[in-house]
């Protein structure tokens, strides 16, 4: 496995402000170490669920932070944000929003104007600008092995189709670097996904405002390296972590790496 720290020229600039507010900023980072921890709300993408977080869920909960991982309805692109902005009402606090593949652009516009969000967290996710859709994105950069891997569309009534990828190219194209046992089973759970939700596009996008944090998976086949890597730069990430062995599953294959940069997120201040 190699696992490679990307900082970026905003992370830097961060690190020379800091330095340059001296004990002020020292103390601040320290009150929010040592002080109640945000809630951490996880959003799976399509062809999952919220037990694709489990491992995760397991560290953050170990270091004592509140978790949520609410099913994603993946419908919509904006039912599903404001299915989503009406969860983090619920939630007293501040909020890390970790948002996996189509689950990043959910979190992009969910996010948008709650003051509680403190820090996005993409995970080999979608972070759209105002207008772009998971499709247009896909599109963008060659070598997602994904359209031909799903499988015959499920006609819903309205002229949109559910899609599901084919049980027999799950574990390649999906989970490459998970077991072969653990990969069945999800292939066999996997929630579909409304193709209209992935061909709607981004309303303006919360990366503009709140830091954003994001771990690129190196072999994923759903997501070209060189589309994540695009997101993370535009969105001027504050940490890049890769992981240049990981599948599209990387928060099943490497929970401890998502953990880690969850926890930094929320402890950065």
């Amino acid at each position: 496995m190699r696992i490679r720290n990307l900082l970026s020229l905003s992370a830097l600039a961060a690190v020379g402000i800091a330095a340059s507010l001296g004990t002020g900023a020292t103390s601040a980072a320290a009150d929010r170490h040592h002080g109640p921890k945000p809630t951490v709300v996880l959003v799976h993408g399509a062809f999952a669920d919220s037990s694709s977080w489990h491992g995760v869920v397991s560290r953050l909960q170990k270091n004592g932070y509140p978790v949520l991982a609410p099913a994603n309805p993946l419908r919509g692109l904006s039912s599903d944000a404001d299915y989503l902005k009406k969860l983090l009402a619920t939630v007293s606090g501040p909020v890390v929003l970790v948002g996996h593949s189509y689950g990043g652009s959910v979190i992009t516009n969910a996010a948008v104007e709650n003051p509680n969000v403190t820090d996005l967290v993409y995970v080999a996710a979608f972070a759209p600008d105002a207008g772009e859709s998971v499709l247009g994105l896909s599109s963008q950069v060659p070598g997602s092995t994904l359209p031909e891997s799903l499988a015959p569309p499920v006609p819903l009534g309205d002229g949109s189709h559910d899609l599901y990828i084919r049980q027999d190219a799950y574990h390649g194209q999906f989970a490459a670097d998970v077991s072969p046992a653990k990969a069945a089973l999800s292939a066999v759970t996997q929630r579909p996904v409304r193709d209209a939700a992935l061909a709607e596009g981004s309303g303006a996008p919360a990366w503009k405002t709140i830091p954003s944090w994001f771990v690129l998976a190196g072999a994923d086949k759903n997501i070209p390296i060189a589309g994540q890597r695009m997101m993370a730069e535009r969105a001027g990430s504050r940490h890049t972590v890769q992981v240049d062995t990981a599948s599209h599953s990387v928060a099943v294959s490497h929970p401890d790496v998502v953990a880690d940069l969850i926890d930094k997120a929320a402890t950065s201040r």
